[in-house]
């Protein structure tokens, strides 16, 4: 790669002996794979009650009266309580400062006068157990006066619309416009070809396997509200409960167990977690909440559904000369916290050009408020949206231009590196070309063109698709400050801390919720101490115990969060090694770690174990040098400063359409990724896998509709149609290698690229194997229907 030394290189595991790059077994397995674990739902307190929450019938209302009288006489009921009961805070996501195009919404923890979609809730119900909860539900009666609802962005965007929020005018909670070129009419004007691409995703639901959940209770004690929950954010859960109840930060713990996934629906703060806080706070006894499927499915917080208008100009090489979008995205009801509505169409009208070297460049991103429930960061936000659209983009130029697809990507790719693109964000070195020609190699020379051809012959539709893309991952504060929020994220401390036995323990604000955050973390604990793995500890997710962090969402957990662990145990290991020279009275730079040891460099023989030193630090202090403080701790921050570090990979797909069904049937998949430094390739493996799944649900199957009514159409599986282990295909992964100059450990982030890259590959398979019928599909999921038309020549239905 030009002016990247080594970029781009397969990578090479568990160099020198060193933990980290190779694939070490999960350390998480041996407990939740026999059982052991321990997640919200198996907790059990003495004297514990459980909660539900009464939801709103209707999408669009004024709440009239709330009558509970007969949940208090239902057998079981201890208490329920509405809005006014609680006097609870309302939950806020703010920007720093006014801005004219972002309105402010707030979102009660209880509906007080007005309900805004389906689900919400309005009460809660306190029973001696969850049977009796739900009969509670049963009891109550809520009288609303119902206003017609908005069920669509484009019906919320229509003159006369009913207003969501009356504070926000056209229903438009932010809208945002970004010319990034003078003149950009006149290069779409001497384009020799313009392409457009019209293009919607469905409504979809992140569904990690555990439903949300809490268990709260006071601790006379402490004087402390303990809530235990399945977050991804548990410091933002901890200052939202504490604002809302009114109480002292320190008088409120949370605590998150092991986790069953989250995907970013859980890096939010919930309003039901709340309730359950205030409820228990309230009786002095310990309340429990656990979702139940049809209010997960339905009444939980969404993602996805955006509107694209783009077009894009090139030239009679195939080169891009410009690209004008236009991006509207269904936020729901309202804004999140600490994200904002703002977290969709900023995403996609920052990051839009992706890995291409796109000169001119004009986009007006919009978060529109509908009666729906509201919208949450869910694995890729946006970017599997916008890639989709400007793969799409390339596709059609291709075949417009008579170009051959992997081609005209090629022509631009960015390859130059650093590079900073026409939207002002600077890139830092990938693997952007070799992975595009990895990813099509394969498939060459696996054959799969010529079975193209072959299946042509004989009246089969085979396709081959592409999406070649980033993520940008580890955002950090500069990143986050961009987007004007109140709450800006992007640091972790860390803190590493040897006990006397020379084990160790290390704390981090990340929150694993299926990362594999015990293993990966320990490696490079490990590897820093020169340590067995099986000595060093992990802890998360308790906010008394770790300092502060900004949970997991983003990507961000090994590029940032393990690089204060890395500096940390750098740190630890000085001052081990400044121990060591003082008993040995040399310089401590003439010092190195290793097997649990401190030993003097040329000479092997002269060493110390971590328990010897330790001993020293805690045990007898006094023998320290006077500018070493007793004990063995260390804690480091880290944060990006730049624009953050973008992984990328190409996903290659072959699909097969068969003309009865229309159902897409995958034949192959492989994708070429570079996450930098692996720290755990399997772990690696395995996160592609996983969002390759979630991306082909998106793709095929998985939508959340609603009626006029506003009513949801998916309230269980039956309806929501999540693909199996028989609709996902075998993946094959190849890895690449450009390590990242800006975290401590040389990788970058790995979580949601495969979920971006799916939808994109699987839409222009699919494409490709219509190709011979005239029709091309831009819209997802691609339901079996619409294939089934496409190859009788119909076009998509009309939005």
């Amino acid at each position: 790669m030009p002016g990247v030394p080594g970029a781009g290189v397969p990578a090479a595991p568990g160099r020198g002996g060193r933990l980290v790059g190779r694939s070490v077994p999960r350390r998480e397995d041996p407990r939740l794979l026999t059982g052991r674990g321990r997640f919200v739902d198996d907790i059990a307190l003495p004297g514990m009650l459980h909660a539900q929450f009464v939801r709103s019938t209707v999408a669009n209302g004024v709440i009239e009266a709330i009558d509970l009288t007969a949940v208090h006489e239902v057998p079981g009921v201890v208490a329920a309580f509405t809005a006014g009961d609680l006097a609870l805070g309302d939950i806020v996501a703010q920007l720093e400062r006014p801005e004219p195009e972002f309105v402010e919404t707030a979102m009660p923890v209880l509906a007080r006068d007005r309900v805004r979609y389906v689900g919400e809730p309005v009460a809660i119900v306190i029973a001696r157990d969850a049977y009796a909860a739900e009969d509670g539900l049963e009891a109550a009666r809520v009288s609303y006066a119902v206003r017609p609802p908005v069920t669509s962005a484009a019906a919320a965007l229509a003159a006369g619309a009913p207003l969501v929020h009356e504070e926000a005018a056209h229903n438009t909670l932010v809208d945002v416009s970004l010319c990034a070129t003078d003149g950009i009419d006149e290069v779409f004007a001497a384009a020799d070809r313009v392409v457009r691409v019209d293009t919607r995703t469905g409504r979809q639901n992140a569904l990690p396997l555990e439903t949300r959940g809490a268990v709260a209770h006071w601790d006379d004690r402490e004087e402390q509200l303990v809530v235990q929950t399945c977050t991804q954010v548990p410091h933002q859960v901890r200052t939202v409960a504490a604002r809302c109840l009114r109480l002292a930060e320190r008088a409120v713990r949370v605590v998150v167990p092991d986790m069953g996934g989250g995907f970013g629906q859980k890096s939010v703060v919930g309003r039901e977690e709340i309730a359950t806080a205030a409820a228990a706070l309230r009786l002095r006894r310990p309340v429990k909440w656990i979702e139940d499927r049809k209010d997960a499915l339905s009444a939980s917080f969404l993602a996805r559904e955006q509107h694209y208008d783009v077009r894009a100009a090139f030239d009679a090489d195939g080169r891009i000369l410009g690209i004008d979008a236009d991006v509207v995205c269904d936020m729901g009801a309202y804004s999140c916290y600490p994200f904002t509505a703002g977290i969709e169409p900023l995403m996609a009208s920052a990051e839009l050009p992706g890995v291409y070297k796109v000169p001119a460049y004009r986009v007006r991103g919009r978060a529109v408020a509908t009666n729906k429930a509201p919208t949450a960061p869910y694995r890729g936000v946006s970017r599997p949206q916008y890639v989709m659209v400007v793969e799409r983009l390339f596709e059609r130029a291709a075949r417009e231009l008579g170009l051959d697809p992997v081609e005209i990507r090629r022509r631009n790719v960015i390859t130059d590196f650093p590079y900073t693109g026409v939207n002002g964000i600077t890139y830092d070195p990938g693997s952007y070309l070799e992975s595009l020609d990895l990813c099509a190699r394969t498939l060459r020379d696996e054959g799969w063109y010529e079975r193209r051809a072959a299946a042509a012959e004989e009246g089969r539709h085979l396709g081959i698709g592409y999406a070649c893309f980033s993520e940008r991952t580890g955002y950090g504060s500069a990143a986050f400050a961009q987007r004007r929020m109140a709450v800006v994220p992007g640091f972790d401390i860390s803190e590493v801390r040897m006990d006397t036995s020379g084990a160790v323990t290390v704390t981090t604000g990340t929150m694993s919720h299926g990362q594999s955050h015990e293993t990966t973390m320990a490696q490079i604990v490990a590897d820093e101490l020169g340590l067995d793995i099986g000595a060093v500890r992990l802890h998360q997710g308790d906010t008394d115990r770790i300092t502060y962090g900004w949970g997991t969402f983003a990507s961000r957990s090994i590029t940032v969060g393990g690089s204060a662990v890395r500096l940390a145990a750098g740190k630890l290991g000085e001052k081990l090694r400044r121990i060591a020279a003082d008993r040995w009275g040399i310089p401590w730079e003439e010092t190195a770690l290793g097997r649990g040891r401190v030993h003097r460099r040329g000479d092997p023989a002269v060493t110390i174990g971590y328990p010897e030193l330790a001993d020293l630090a805690y045990l007898r202090a006094h023998l320290l040098p006077k500018d070493i403080e007793p004990g063995l701790s260390a804690t480091a921050t880290f944060d990006v400063f730049n624009d953050g570090t973008f992984s990328n990979a190409t996903h290659g797909v072959v699909v097969e359409l068969d003309e009865g069904t229309g159902r897409v049937e995958i034949l192959r998949y492989v994708c070429v990724e570079d996450c930098g430094v692996a720290i755990n390739p399997q772990v690696v493996e395995g996160q592609c896998r996983g969002g390759i799944a979630q991306g082909i649900a998106g793709a095929l199957f998985e939508q959340v509709t609603y009626d006029a009514q506003g009513e949801p159409s998916a309230t269980s599986f039956l309806d929501y149609k999540v693909p199996t282990a028989h609709e996902i295909p075998e993946v094959t992964i190849h890895h690449l290698e450009t390590p990242c100059a800006f975290s401590a450990t040389g990788a970058k982030g790995a979580g949601e690229g495969g979920t971006i890259g799916a939808p994109a590959a699987v839409l222009n398979a699919v494409n490709d194997a219509l190709r011979a019928t005239g029709v091309e599909l831009d819209r997802t999921p691609l339901t079996p229907e619409t294939v089934h038309r496409a190859l009788r020549g119909l076009p998509e239905p009309a939005a």
